[in-house]
């Protein structure tokens, strides 16, 4: 789906002929007025130029895709240089088939660090500027920027970020029935099975359909269980391989995780029964908690967008609001604070100084806190106000990525080889959901790493 919004731009300095001086002069002065409201010195750094147009891609659509385009907005009235994005939920399947064909868009938003080592791999991808990666060490911590390289060259500064282990609920219900947030993941089991035995409405609801991605919702469940149960060590060495996807550890986060996708008791609240998981859209999944045919949703801080996905605010987000969000707990009362999470890495298929000003906005503080005053989404640039946050739970989400005691890891799907976290690993989530056993659907995974 392609998403543009009207380009600024520059009045031109010269014309050929008195129609275009007339056209010009109209056109000049609906554009100074434009320039005239934006403070355009916060992008004198990056230079100007003269009808430079920047191509980009990702997979953020809809009222995100809007909200990105405004973010860069001044951007564009006050360097001339337009961009054009164009955003698709199938952008992980394509980007490589388009770049070896050279027919990739000048940057990509790319949300896996694993696909990210394969561009690089290809030899597609243009190595940042250093004026990216001054940023990049300014604003970003050096788990962050090594997202970002592939053997020992840096591609691409991070873009957005999220939190991926949140749950949401109904504050109103908790309050009426008395339930309390759990502190540990056996609590959290016990709410889950008091909302069952009430026997009014399941507790879960999930969607884990994505087009071609469809799965990626039910890894974000395993990967939460996987560095709660067994610890950020035996996470690391799962995502690289050091211990295989069959490990025992591994088959103990995926059981935990089936006592909810796996039984007819937990899910799909509001939907129907297990085997629509995977045919309800993730952007939905969560949505009959507003009409309380479900309790409980297992979604990222960016999931806030889909409550109001015109982008209004008749759903209020907030602690005292229609619907809020708790982490998933960890196993033991006091253990540290443990996350999973995802973002983007910015990295350019063309060789400009267009380019890679663009890619230089998007990793400052400036264009990191223009896109989180819209609302919807956090970052994990120092840089970042979280008072900017456009709510109590994304405030929190900035706070709890910025504080240095917060034990943070990447998605672990997105760390993997692309045939195994962006194919074998979500088609095995599919399979295991609908039915195939957790040693079977670990062994099919794990018999999917490359050998090299």
């Amino acid at each position: 789906m392609r998403l543009t919004r009207h380009r600024r731009w520059m009045a031109p300095v010269v014309a050929a002929a008195a129609v275009g001086l007339a056209l010009t002069a109209c056109t000049g002065d609906v554009a100074e007025e434009d320039a005239a409201d934006v403070d355009c010195a916060p992008y004198e750094e990056y230079g100007t130029f003269d009808g430079a147009e920047v191509t980009a891609s990702g997979t953020i659509l809809d009222l995100e895709a809007d909200r990105l385009d405004e973010s860069w907005a001044d951007f564009e009235t006050c360097t001339g240089i337009s961009v054009e994005y164009q955003g698709s939920s199938e952008f992980e399947a394509q980007i490589a088939v388009l770049a070896e064909g050279g027919n990739a868009t000048d940057v990509a938003f790319v949300p896996q660090p694993g696909l990210m080592n394969r561009l690089a791999a290809g030899g597609w991808l243009i190595p940042a500027s250093e004026a990216v990666e001054a940023n990049a060490d300014e604003f970003w911590s050096e788990d962050w920027k090594q997202y970002g390289t592939f053997e020992d060259t840096f591609y691409g500064a991070p873009l957005m970020a999220s939190i991926k282990g949140y749950v949401w609920y109904s504050p109103t219900e908790f309050e009426e029935k008395g339930y309390e947030i759990p502190t540990t993941l056996d609590e959290l089991k016990t709410l889950s099975d008091t909302i069952a035995a009430e026997g009014d409405h399941k507790p879960w609801c999930v969607g884990l359909e994505s087009g071609e991605a469809t799965g990626w919702p039910g890894t974000d469940w395993v990967e939460d269980y996987m560095l709660r149960l067994n610890g950020a060590e035996a996470y690391d060495q799962w995502v690289t391989h050091e211990i295989p996807f069959n490990d025992p550890q591994v088959a103990d986060a995926f059981d935990a995780v089936g006592q909810y996708l796996k039984s007819e008791d937990m899910v799909n609240g509001g939907i129907g029964d297990v085997s629509t998981q995977v045919t309800e859209a993730f952007q939905t999944g969560g949505l009959p908690i507003l009409d309380g045919t479900c309790s409980l949703h297992h979604q990222a801080s960016f999931y806030e967008t889909f409550w109001n996905p015109e982008g209004g605010d008749e759903v209020k987000v907030a602690s005292d609001g229609d619907v809020f969000g708790f982490l998933l707990p960890p196993a033991t009362a006091g253990d540290p604070l443990s996350v999973t999470g995802g973002g983007e890495i910015v990295v350019a298929f063309r060789e400009a100084d267009e380019v890679e000003a663009f890619r230089a906005f998007l990793s400052s503080d400036t264009w990191a806190n223009n896109r989180v005053s819209l609302g919807g989404v956090i970052s994990a640039n120092k840089g970042v106000d979280p008072e900017n946050a456009s709510s109590e739970l994304l405030v929190q989400s900035v706070e709890i990525l910025q504080n240095p005691e917060t034990t943070f890891r990447f998605d672990g799907s997105d760390l993997m080889p692309g045939a195994v976290g962006a194919d074998s690993f979500w088609k095995g989530i599919v399979a295991w959901v609908g039915g195939d056993s957790t040693t079977q659907v670990l062994d099919t995974i794990e018999s999917t790493w490359p050998s090299s």
